[in-house]
């Protein structure tokens, strides 16, 4: 329970002053514990945000592995991966702290975070090829794609799109969801024009 109120106070002060502006000792405050307290849970206000991060990843990637074998289009399966991705990533962080972590991620900022997060958007990473193996094996993926370099494009791209759902007020998910689709088809189906 103290852990939950310590990750709830670190997302409030995150959410009300910014998460550069936001101190460990605040947190403690906020959360009515000691900073030895938050200390004791989480060895930085990184850990706190990251832990929020995984949890949500966790939950879209077991919703996304429940419901895309049953998908027969590659690209309703993708658009729906994303989405699933962008419901809990909203669903565990406000949208203005997505925006201050992914303009600080996207421009390679140097306080921990980067290096922390890098890690475990390797791992979401490796899932999102994990599920591409998955279509591939199930023959709706080229046998020869590179699903390594497919799976980094596609979250590669994700960071993008996030960050411009982000700093849209208020948040418009459907013309988000509308440009995901677009995007992702042409990766998918690509630009070559195919030969009969």
């Amino acid at each position: 329970m103290r852990r939950q109120a310590i990750s709830t106070a670190g997302v409030a002060l995150f959410e009300r002053q910014g998460f550069q502006n936001t101190t460990i000792e605040q947190i403690a405050q906020e959360a009515g514990v000691s900073a030895p307290t938050v200390f004791k849970y989480f060895g930085s206000k990184q850990e706190i945000l990251l832990e929020m991060l995984q949890k949500g990843d966790e939950r879209a990637l077991r919703e996304a592995r429940e419901h895309i074998a049953e998908m027969d289009d590659p690209l309703d399966a993708l658009c729906y991966l994303e989405k699933v991705l962008v419901d809990q990533a909203l669903a565990m962080l406000p949208a203005p702290i997505w925006r201050e972590l992914l303009l600080h991620v996207l421009g390679g900022g140097h306080n921990g975070l980067p290096d922390s997060y890098r890690r475990m958007n390797d791992a979401l990473r490796g899932e999102i090829a994990g599920l591409l193996r998955d279509l591939q094996a199930a023959g709706k993926l080229r046998a020869d794609l590179d699903v390594d370099l497919a799976a980094f494009l596609l979250n590669d791209y994700s960071h993008l799109q996030m960050l411009r759902l982000t700093s849209s007020d208020p948040l418009d998910l459907e013309t988000h969801r509308k440009l995901v689709r677009q995007t992702s088809g042409l990766i998918l189906y690509g630009m070559a024009a195919h030969k009969a």
